[in-house]
């Protein structure tokens, strides 16, 4: 300090701490014509002393003036040593860097102002500085003072033009500061640094690019600031890096891709169409690369198909065609289970559009990958079945697509069918809204006989008779209706005469009997009249309930369909088929007769043509057991078909193409009792379910059937038809 003292008159140090800015200037300008001196005679170690006094005395000085003397006598330093300024660098750029954070903003604006000055003379070499000299301008380009402010823009436009000349700058050493600042959220903070981001990019030594996924995700989140210029900039830059991408042979589209997935998300709107613009491009530029990330890409489409936004949702399905049209080997990395794990979340959304899309996804992987996604099979199948419950129909159609295309391998076809049922018998309302698509739509898929055939397997040995009951009318009332299953209409109307015809009939009886009006119509159905006849007479007093009347009121109204046009017909040829007109008038005595099923049953059987019977027929077609009658009034060697004609030389009466009825009607008579022996027991539970919450006076319990009764089918004594009175 003492040589500087000795060096630098004692005035020049009085006047630069004056409060008169002319006098600090005059000052600085005498400080400069000594140092100039110095430097011509080579003695840097005076002047090194003479930066150091005005460092510690003044630019660190607790007094304003003095600080501010400081930093216009290091810049007039500065300048006196122009071209040897450089070695000296490390003495002067510091203590004005940490001006910049002074308290008093006319020190600050001084700070800007010395650095500029500075700046002019080193040039390119004070870019070892440039991290410190980046951040102070971060910061100072939020500066409360607006002289400040104007300053700092001033200084950054020359230190832009610094680096853009320069060969020394490092951008591998600003990006890490670049990506801090990034999440700085204030606005002339946000144009600033958009601002060195175009600035760089715009250099051709400067690989930008290269660096796009330290700050891209920063870019975007300045694509929702409040201020419409920087959102404008912030477009721009992004538009400007995404041309580049598109025209540059290598790129990261891995690390960038996760950053537009999240930003796909975000609940700004201009925002999201920005990223999902992205994803496009990436989509059909990043080809290998971009298989790990495509379960999360899949995860940003999918929510976006169904986008308030118009264009969003636009650029979302053809990213998603755009997707889904690459075929990619998972030996290639390309993960099944994320995918369908993916498409299974999107099967949740509130968005039709994007269930639906789901669903493709799931379809086009078991069509290109069947092996792998079977393997995950449990963890989808029953997201899968809930499905089914969705309120759109077209999601619904594509669920059932989905399962048929699973249920190709008879283990997958038995398991579907099996929770099907499952899921029906726990969920009433799916059964009832559902149930006539679903099975509908199954049997165009998976063919209508098998998917029947399996359905009446499950539901013989149904343990809620109940749902058995409920099903059995549901899957009857598709038969009698659904144009899918007119094929199989066709065959049960071959039953007495072709072999495929009876097994179905035979495989269907067998669950049917859950409900005595299935059986009916099966039996119409199939022409076997004579044994529907059968059935009906075999109805006792519990059968004949409301829920029987309703049901037997929905078969009236559908034998005028013209599903029943063939039986309306052979009414026409009543000595034909008299089994025929014994069961509609067996119909006609169960129905009320105040009741429009009666009036249109019996306004049909009006319609029929008078026939004259014979004793034989008469006979035949008593009341009674028919098999025991028939035995007894056909010649020996001769059948009794159906439809009541004689054919000779088949020796068992009751036993028609196979089909033996007797053991048919045993069959429907004990699953019956099983149903009124249920009915019973609920009936019981009700009654002492009411009786526990009154008080009554005690009474005998009444005995509970044992498990034998149960199951022991009523006796042929038992059970008596209309007319008939039990002993």
């Amino acid at each position: 300090m003492a040589d500087a003292l000795s060096i630098i008159p004692s005035s020049v140090f009085r006047n630069l701490s004056d409060k008169l800015y002319e006098k600090r200037k005059n000052a600085a300008l005498e400080l400069e014509g000594v140092v100039k001196q110095l430097a011509a005679a080579g003695d840097h170690d005076k002047i090194s002393a003479v930066i150091n006094l005005l460092t510690t005395e003044f630019t660190y000085s607790p007094q304003a003036n003095h600080r501010k003397g400081g930093l216009i006598g290091l810049a007039a330093a500065t300048v006196a040593l122009t071209t040897e300024a450089a070695q000296h660098l490390e003495q002067i750029v510091p203590p004005v860097l940490f001006s910049f954070s002074d308290q008093d903003s006319r020190v600050r604006y001084y700070a800007c102002e010395a650095l500029y000055n500075i700046a002019k003379v080193v040039r390119g070499d004070f870019i070892v500085f440039f991290n410190q000299i980046f951040d102070a301008l971060c910061k100072l380009s939020a500066d409360s003072d607006a002289n400040v402010q104007s300053a700092a823009h001033l200084l950054d436009r020359l230190v832009k033009d610094i680096v853009t000349e320069s060969d020394q700058f490092s951008i591998e050493e600003f990006i890490p500061l670049l990506r801090e600042r990034m999440n700085v959220l204030n606005a002339y903070v946000r144009q600033f640094l958009v601002g060195w981001i175009t600035v760089l990019d715009s250099v051709p030594d400067i690989d930008m690019l290269g660096f796009l996924p330290d700050f891209l995700d920063g870019l975007f989140n300045m694509l929702s600031d409040s201020s419409h210029e920087i959102r404008q900039q912030a477009d721009s830059a992004l538009s400007e890096f995404l041309q580049e991408i598109k025209n540059s042979p290598s790129v990261d589209y891995g690390r960038m891709a996760e950053i537009l997935v999240q930003r796909a998300a975000s609940p700004d709107e201009f925002t999201r169409l920005t990223a999902i613009t992205w994803i496009n491009e990436f989509v059909k530029l990043g080809g290998d690369q971009l298989v790990p990330y495509y379960a999360d890409i899949l995860g940003a489409i999918l929510p976006c198909i169904s986008d308030k936004e118009e264009k969003i949702r636009v650029v979302a399905r053809e990213t998603n065609e755009e997707l889904r049209a690459i075929k990619v080997d998972p030996a290639e990395g390309f993960v099944v289970g994320a995918i369908l794990s993916i498409a299974k979340s999107q099967l949740s959304s509130e968005w039709e559009a994007t269930r639906i899309e789901a669903l493709h996804w799931i379809s086009t992987l078991l069509n290109r990958h069947r092996a792998e996604v079977l393997c995950f099979l449990n963890k989808i199948f029953d997201t899968l079945l809930k499905a089914l419950s969705d309120p759109s129909d077209e999601v619904v159609l594509l669920v059932l697509e989905v399962h048929a295309c699973i249920a190709k391998d008879p283990q997958h076809f038995r398991q579907l069918v099996v929770f099907l049922v499952h899921n029906f018998r726990i969920d009433n309302s799916l059964l009832e809204k559902r149930g006539a698509l679903i099975i509908r739509r199954l049997c165009v898929l998976l063919d209508a006989e098998r998917v029947y055939r399996e359905l009446s397997m499950i539901l013989e040995g149904e343990a809620d008779l109940d749902f058995a009951s409920i099903m059995v009318q549901a899957l009857n009332l598709s038969l009698l209706t659904s144009s899918e299953l007119a094929e199989l209409r066709v065959l049960l109307k071959q039953s007495l005469v072709n072999p495929a015809g009876k097994d179905l009939f035979v495989s269907l009886y067998a669950s049917w009997c859950h409900s005595p009006m299935a059986i009916i119509s099966l039996c119409l159905l199939a022409q076997t009249y004579q044994h529907a006849s059968v059935v009906i007479q075999s109805l006792v007093e519990e059968d004949i309930n409301v829920k029987f009347l309703v049901q037997l009121d929905k078969l009236i109204r559908l034998l005028e369909t013209p599903i029943f046009a063939y039986l309306r017909l052979q009414l026409l040829e009543p000595g034909r088929y008299t089994w025929l007109l014994k069961a509609l008038n067996g119909l006609l005595m169960l129905l009320p007769q105040q009741s429009a099923a009666f009036k249109i049953l019996r306004t049909r059987l009006k319609t029929v043509p008078a026939y004259s019977f014979n004793g034989d027929q008469i006979k035949r077609t008593s009341s009674g057991n028919p098999y025991t009658q028939i035995h007894h009034h056909i010649p020996s060697g001769s059948q009794i078909s159906e439809d009541g004609e004689v054919n000779q030389d088949i020796g068992n009466s009751s036993l028609h193409n196979g089909i033996n009825f007797r053991s048919r009607l045993q069959q429907f008579e004990q699953m019956q009792h099983q149903h009124r022996l249920h009915a019973k027991a609920q009936t019981q539970l009700r009654n002492i379910s009411t009786s526990s919450k009154e008080v009554q006076r005690p009474e005998e319990p009444q005995r509970q059937p044992s498990v034998a009764e149960m199951n022991r089918p009523p006796s042929r004594s038992s059970r008596r038809g209309p007319g008939q009175l039990q002993l």
